[in-house]
């Protein structure tokens, strides 16, 4: 082995959604970044669905974005259809998702990372960390390379040992088309890591030309485009529509006559499969009184003829593909292009590692995305820019950075994947927020921006476009607080169907009543149309939801109680005589590090959480 030469504070290793923000956010901190990739020409690639969003992860771009990474930027500019979800529901669950262009998102994320100054992007394939004091100080690839660095992020998403299933056949790939990535499992299970093993799957995509969309129903982008970055100022363009389908009888019989063919349920898949996303086998099993499953054929991009059909997952061979397929409503002369199919994958246990997703084990040593258990570009993304962030300040002897529950969806979903045993792909969710109506996709500025100035990841740009949001909410504020609809004012009392007042209202009071939104007095006071659209929404959200507001900011502070409570980390749970032996074996394999996250701890009792306070008082 030889080395390469030039010295890296960071190595990111995988270049998907999450290694990409990895590296962009050490290299944006001033480190110099080494980005590895198995293949240059998949950087950023979707290997999945080609959208970005949805209920839950669209919060979780909101923030990615507020933080400083790129995705949302990404979307934005690449995007080919936006909607916004939920819009009849609360603004706690309303949700961004937008269509991409496969192609275009990820050419555009490779020339953004070629452009950054301190990052190097290199194709190469890692099979050994390179460990100095049992601490990480680099990496070994297959061509012969060391490189060295303090900090390592391993970002290798469904390659590690990954298998692909079609029916009964099965090959190593790590995506279609792709080698899976050999030798860096063992290494991980060689130095003490537990590693487990999951399933995941995707659709064929069929060739556009043989659906006969004039049978389905189409579903357009909303007139209005709500872009997902806060630096983004306006959308414009052509949106395309997607279509909604639907499977029927005969479509469940063919696969439940084909299911021994299946490679979910003829038993050659051992990995565990995500719950939140079932095969199209796995619907018509577990669900036979529906006589109908739903799914939405997406287009891959502006320039190719792919088509994708969400929901329709599956490990069946190509053949009976083919066959269910051409039983719908549109699709009677669908043609294949790639057949679906099942991978597994290694993945590493979450809770070895810590908050900022550093390993207990070995120092230095980051994770992020697929390998933590999680699925979903979006969840990738986020956790990839805490781990590139964290890799970062550790090689600049600085404090790490935690987003704790009651500050973001990312706070949450690393909270639960280090406390919580995986049992499934984790998918986020909002319903997993105990503080849900604080963490929207409109104020993730406010509750993450700040932080990224802190550390030096929010450019001026940034600070200066969040700055100008602020002040627009304090002139907003003002308004509503001071103008004032007095018993004389005939003309807005009609126009508002106020009815007969013998005070006057504050605009702020006008604004709590149901029937009244922010647009309607918004037609009266023009001061208050000079405020963006966004700037106004959230005014709105703040009066008519204050109460329900306030009520989650006083469960904060109760919350923050038993979070500033600290655990020492050399504590030993064998001299706490009053905890049973199952919750000792918890706290130990988990080491939480706070006395609110040992409480989360699955069978970690409330009662056993008293016994730990008192000692936690008494030494």
């Amino acid at each position: 082995m030889s080395g390469y030469g030039k010295k890296y504070e960071v190595i990111v290793v995988g270049a998907g959604h999450a290694g990409c923000e990895a590296a962009l956010a050490a290299a944006r901190m001033g480190r110099k970044t080494l980005l590895l990739t198995m293949g240059l020409d998949t950087v950023a690639q979707m290997s999945c669905n080609p959208a970005i969003g949805g209920l839950a992860k669209g919060h979780l771009v909101h923030e990615v974005d507020a933080l400083g990474g790129e995705m949302g930027l990404n979307i934005d500019a690449t995007g080919i259809q936006f909607r916004r979800l939920n819009m009849k529901k609360g603004p706690a669950v309303r949700a961004a998702r937008a269509q991409a262009d496969r192609m275009a998102y990820s050419a555009r994320m490779k020339s953004v990372i070629e452009a950054e100054q301190l990052l190097d992007l290199k194709q190469g394939t890692v099979i050994d960390l390179l460990l100095q004091g049992g601490s990480v100080a680099g990496v070994r690839t297959r061509e012969g390379l060391d490189f060295s660095a303090k900090s390592v992020v391993l970002t290798t998403g469904t390659f590690m040992r990954g298998l692909i299933h079609i029916g009964l056949n099965n090959y190593s790939g790590g995506r279609a088309g792709e080698p899976a990535s050999m030798g860096l499992s063992e290494r991980l299970r060689e130095i003490g890591f537990k590693v487990g093993r999951l399933k995941t799957g995707t659709p064929a995509r069929l060739a556009s030309r043989s659906i006969d969309f004039s049978k389905l129903e189409s579903q357009p982008g909303d007139p209005c485009i709500r872009p997902f970055s806060f630096l983004t100022e306006k959308i414009e363009r052509t949106q395309i529509d997607c279509y909604i389908a639907n499977t029927n009888e005969r479509t469940h019989q063919i696969i439940r006559d084909n299911l021994d063919r299946s490679a979910l349920f003829s038993g050659a898949i051992e990995g565990i499969g995500p719950r939140y996303c079932p095969s199209i086998e796995d619907k018509v099993v577990r669900f036979p009184e529906k006589n109908s499953h739903q799914t939405f054929i997406e287009p891959e991009g502006l320039l190719s003829g792919e088509m994708y059909p969400s929901g329709m997952s599956t490990s069946l061979p190509p053949d009976v593909q083919l066959a269910f397929f051409r039983t719908m409503t549109g699709l009677e002369n669908v043609e294949i292009m790639r057949p679906g199919y099942a991978i597994e994958y290694d993945f590493v246990e979450p809770t070895q590692l810590q908050a900022t997703l550093e390993t207990r084990l070995v120092p230095g040593l980051y994770l992020a995305g697929q390998l933590n258990g999680t699925s979903g570009y979006e969840e990738a993304a986020a956790q990839g820019l805490l781990a590139g962030i964290n890799a970062a300040l550790k090689s600049r002897d600085e404090k790490e950075l935690i987003v704790g529950r009651d500050q973001g969806y990312m706070g949450v979903m690393v909270d639960d994947l280090i406390t919580q045993p995986t049992l499934e792909p984790y998918r986020m969710f909002t319903s997993r927020s105990e503080y849900r109506l604080l963490l929207r996709e409109d104020n993730a500025d406010q509750r993450l921006t700040p932080l990224g100035r802190q550390i030096g990841l929010i450019s001026d740009r940034r600070w200066q476009v969040y700055q100008q949001k602020l002040s627009e909410l304090g002139q907003g504020g003002g308004i509503l607080s001071q103008r004032m609809i007095r018993p004389g004012d005939q003309k807005w009392i009609a126009a508002l169907q106020l009815g007969e007042l013998k005070n006057g209202l504050q605009l702020e009071a006008v604004l709590r009543r149901p029937e009244i939104d922010i647009s309607q007095i918004a037609e009266l006071f023009p001061e208050l149309q000079e405020l963006s659209d966004q700037v106004r929404e959230q005014l709105e959200i703040a009066i008519k939801y204050q109460g329900y507001i306030k009520r989650q900011l006083e469960q904060v502070a109760r919350f923050r109680e038993y979070e500033n409570i600290s655990i020492p980390e050399n504590i030993d749970y064998s001299q706490i005589e009053s905890l049973s032996n199952e919750v000792r074996e918890k706290l130990s394999e988990v080491r939480p590090t706070t006395l609110g996250q040992a409480g989360r701890i699955q069978g970690v009792t409330p009662a056993a959480i008293a016994v730990l306070h008192i000692f936690l008082r008494k030494h």
